[in-house]
């Protein structure tokens, strides 16, 4: 462990149940540190956590913090002094008039986000960062599947869990100088600055989080700073259409920075590139591709379970980092096919939960326009000239505003639609901005509002072909409900 993180026997995470943090809670668990931690909802994730041996509780309430926790966040002894000393973790996600916050912010703890210790872990280690608007944690897990495959030694935090491993933090069996850390670079909150990666992947920029970002070209400059942070004699790989395509609807195309003391290589989709897939198909539910790289190395008729071009991007990125690793060696292609073939990807990520000739039921957690868009899209390549139901659960009232029409106009591409209400995670309502007003704008020919509470019943009563459920928001905690329905 990092020396600076090694000095904590306590931790306390303030929204511990999150994805990020829930890993970041595995990870000090790994190294026996006594793990407490506060979440809103008692979610399935929480459940696996207190298995695990870590404290949790549900009420922001300082009731409910634990005595040792009290005692060591309002010690008089110096911090540096004491060897059981206690660090808070807190994620953006936890709103500042949050009543624990606040308690342990008039203490004498130390007290950092999730994106600084993160930072401080990816100090000693060789790092790989995946970051993108869109493609960051299939890009990862895909990563990490292949190089655990091909032996190496990883660290990987995971932005979803893995179907391989059933966790969303995978360990080696021995942390050493040769171990890879491969974590998500957040541009939410800028979070992905505190990471100063050897080898940095850009998967894809478009305007999101404008509570961060006013416009693209900020978004664009956050991007560019992250690209400084790469390490001496590091490696920026790039989606080439970043490049080519103007985002957003914006008046140029984005350009990147060359790292100053690296080198830049682009991957693509049908592009000639310095990585790229050629000759992609579908074939029995899965996808098949060509991989070649830089070297006109090839690898013929590669097979992954996940659907859509934008998926085999994602792979073709995971393959061009495990490329520049190779350094001058070249992929055991017959491994690599063997690690593709067995990926069972990720949960909520295309995420199949059945598929026969009778009904089909595809889960994502897709809340950005143009990942609705390629989810969609790919739903009917993969599943051709069937009926296709898509239920999907706005994600912020900020984003619902900011995207309205390209969320319409990505919908409405479904036969029959579903929205449900407005998830609102850190967000207060906005007025006018609610699923009643996004419905109206799309264009499908059979589409209704739905509540939550509701859902199950209104699909029992439905005919369906194949139902793709979309949203970051609490709709997850229906998938395994909807499955059991559909079965």
């Amino acid at each position: 462990m990092n020396q600076t993180l090694s000095i904590y026997n306590y931790i306390y995470f303030l929204g511990i149940g999150g994805i990020g943090m829930s890993a970041l809670a595995r990870y000090f668990n790994y190294f026996e540190v006594s793990i407490y931690g506060y979440d809103k909802n008692d979610s399935e994730l929480c459940q696996e956590l207190k298995a695990e041996g870590m404290n949790i509780h549900y009420n922001d309430s300082t009731d409910n913090i634990p005595a040792i926790i009290k005692e060591l966040a309002y010690s008089s002894e110096s911090n540096s002094l004491r060897r059981d000393n206690l660090l808070v973790i807190y994620t953006p996600a936890i709103p500042l008039d949050n009543e624990e916050l606040q308690f342990f912010q008039k203490g004498n703890c130390e007290i950092k986000k999730r994106a600084v210790v993160l930072g401080e872990i990816s100090k000693d280690l060789f790092t790989i960062a995946i970051a993108g608007t869109h493609g960051k944690t299939t890009t990862s897990t895909i990563l990490a599947h292949i190089l655990k495959s091909i032996g190496r030694q990883v660290i990987a935090f995971l932005g979803g869990v893995s179907n391989n491993y059933n966790t969303n933090l995978l360990l080696p069996k021995d942390i050493n100088k040769d171990t890879i850390l491969i974590v998500e670079a957040d541009e939410y909150d800028r979070s992905f600055l505190h990471l100063n990666p050897n080898i940095a992947v850009i998967t894809s920029i478009d305007l999101d989080h404008t509570d961060t970002y006013n416009s693209i070209d900020e978004l664009e400059l956050g991007f560019n700073q992250f690209i400084s942070k790469i390490k001496k004699k590091g490696i920026l790989l790039v989606e080439e259409s970043i490049e080519r395509d103007q985002l957003c609807n914006d008046t140029k195309p984005n350009k990147l920075l060359i790292p100053k003391f690296g080198s830049k290589w682009y991957y693509s989709v049908n592009n000639f590139s310095d990585y790229y897939a050629d000759n992609i198909q579908v074939e029995d539910a899965r996808m098949t591709f060509d991989y070649l790289n830089k070297k006109n190395r090839r690898i013929n008729k590669l097979e992954i379970l996940l659907a859509g071009k934008h998926n085999i991007c994602n792979t073709v990125a995971a393959l061009a980092v495990c490329d520049e690793l190779m350094k001058d060696e070249d992929l055991n292609s017959t491994s690599v096919k063997e690690a593709l073939y067995n990926f069972n990807g990720v949960k909520r990520r295309f995420d199949i939960r059945i598929n026969n000739q009778k009904i089909v039921f595809v889960d994502d957690y897709a809340h950005h326009p143009r990942e609705v868009e390629s989810t969609i899209r790919a739903t009917k390549e993969f599943f051709p000239k069937r009926n296709l139901t898509v239920v999907f659960q706005p994600h912020l009232f900020t984003r619902t505003r900011d995207f309205a029409n390209e969320f319409a106009g990505s919908l409405s591409q479904a036969d029959k639609l579903i929205l449900l209400d407005i998830y609102p995670a850190r967000e207060s309502p906005i007025l006018g901005v609610d699923s009643s007003m996004l419905l109206d704008l799309c264009k499908n020919t059979k589409k209704e509002l739905c509540s939550k509470n509701e859902l199950l019943n209104r699909l029992n009563k439905s005919e369906i072909d194949v139902l793709l459920t979309l949203g970051a928001g609490d709709i997850g905690t229906l998938v395994k409900p909807i499955q059991r329905i559909l079965n």
